[in-house]
């Protein structure tokens, strides 16, 4: 476990209200869902052979943010803030798609989660860099799951993904 996971002054305050009514609480840890939807992913394969990659970050991140259902308290900064399920099996049918982003990334991408007012698909990578792709692009919001969540549930504007 991440050493500032136990932290009570982690996120902003806005970020840590959202959270904590979502059910979240510093130490928050439950490896064994993680390990299952870890198990479901790399067990699945698509009809065309792509196959999910796990790896600790998104482990990790599941254990200590899976099954949370977070709905932010107010406006966004800068765009509408995102209301979020943490579960990656959102995404266990987009095994090519984030295939692909990996592929263009240099990196192995795995699902994280859902914006569930858009249904955009959330992702981690094995470094921990969380993105969102939806129907108009793939997006980065942030360096680590901390800063991922506080540009999405603050409503800070992600940075669009592009080629070169």
């Amino acid at each position: 476990m991440h050493p500032d996971r136990t932290s009570t002054t982690r996120f902003p305050v806005p970020v840590d209200a959202a959270l904590r009514t979502a059910g979240w609480q510093p130490g928050r840890w439950d490896i064994k869902q993680a390990e299952y939807w870890a198990d479901t992913l790399r067990e699945h394969t698509s009809p065309a052979g792509h196959r999910h990659t796990v790896f600790p970050a998104a482990v990790e991140a599941w254990a200590e943010f899976g099954g949370l259902h977070i709905t932010p308290g107010g406006p966004g900064r800068q765009v509408a803030p995102a209301t979020l399920h943490i579960d990656p099996l959102h995404g266990l049918h987009l095994a090519r798609t984030l295939g692909d982003l990996g592929r263009a990334l240099g990196t192995e991408v795995s699902p994280l989660g859902e914006e569930t007012d858009t249904a955009a698909l959330l992702a981690i990578d094995a470094e921990g860099r969380v993105y969102t792709v939806d129907h108009t692009g793939d997006w980065y919001v942030g360096r680590d799951i901390d800063h991922a969540l506080a540009t999405l549930i603050a409503g800070t504007e992600p940075a669009r993904l592009t080629t070169g």
